[in-house]
């Protein structure tokens, strides 16, 4: 997949999307990024630690939240974009579902959308990606977590949204998927979705996993949005081991060591010609077709 000037390989690897949220009101981190000489610092320390991606957003998508104006949005994230792509070499994803905002934001250097809708809020969504030729990451949305089959019917909604992009003239080598935990999804949903995360390779895109500090974890764990790294942490590893080709959090550094642990496991298995019970440790380009259940 290409990202701006930068290839990521992601049969071979998972690459890290680090979070800069500059609104005042996210679930975890709201507030603390909105000055610019905040926001450059975190961009700095994630960039140090490890992040190959940065992700700006400027409106909080955390349930019930308060929707803001696209100038206001625009207001928050363009002068971040453009500072971030000045100081460091590194592609910029906006976080944004708006296309007044994602075309702004493109216009000041950045490189991907990221689209909590999948191009099905806004139908100008994806022209303005194809025409900036952009890439693109399409994130799994709905309005109710309602389903008659609920793997399949994630799995075709997604298939809607690249149909979508494909119609619009969004690049093939653009796109990436994200199943969207977290988002019209019940707490059992998303444990169900992170249980058989390798089914969404029917879909033959990279895919994106964004747990980080999510309520599937504080749900699980019970603990605040604050301390729920090693819950992330645990998510971050299944994601490896179903084949993620990026994941998206906000603690760059834990989750950059747990990747790289994870993939040397993996790497060392496929090196062996010997079979053990261990054989769900596959390498991330080997897609597997069942969930990673056998521990």
């Amino acid at each position: 997949m290409r990202i701006g000037s930068k290839e990521f390989d992601t049969k071979k690897h998972c690459y890290i999307m680090g979070i800069l949220n500059v609104t005042p009101d996210s679930f975890s981190d709201g507030g603390k990024y909105t000055d610019m000489d905040a926001a450059l610092f975190h961009a700095e320390e994630m960039v140090r630690d490890g992040a190959d991606i940065l992700d700006v957003g400027g409106e909080s998508t955390r349930p019930g939240h308060i929707q803001i104006t696209a100038d206001e949005e625009s207001a928050r994230v363009v002068p971040i974009v453009e500072a971030v792509k000045q100081r460091f070499d590194v592609p910029v994803s906006i976080d944004t579902y708006k296309s007044r905002v994602a075309e702004a934001a493109l216009a000041a250097g950045a490189d991907l959308v990221n689209d909590i809708w999948g191009l099905k809020y806004d139908e100008k969504m994806a022209e303005v990606i194809a025409k900036s030729g952009a890439a693109c990451c399409l994130m799994h949305n709905r309005e109710k977590a309602e389903y008659n089959d609920f793997i399949s019917d994630v799995l075709d909604d997604l298939r809607e949204s690249v149909k979508l992009a494909k119609s619009a003239g969004i690049r093939e080598d653009g796109i990436c998927l994200d199943p969207g935990i977290g988002f019209g999804k019940t707490y059992e949903m998303n444990l169900e979705m992170m249980k058989y995360l390798s089914l969404m390779y029917e879909l033959e895109y990279p895919i994106l996993l964004g747990t980080s500090r999510k309520s599937m974890i504080g749900l699980a764990l019970d603990l605040p949005a604050d301390q729920r790294e090693e819950g992330t942490l645990a998510t971050t590893v299944m994601g490896v081991m179903s084949g993620c080709g990026f994941v998206r959090v906000h603690d760059v550094k834990a989750n950059y060591r747990a990747i790289k642990m994870t993939e040397a496991i993996l790497r060392v298995h496929s090196a062996t010609e010997q079979h053990s019970p261990a054989d769900c440790f596959e390498l991330p380009s080997i897609r597997q077709k069942r969930p990673v259940d056998v521990f």
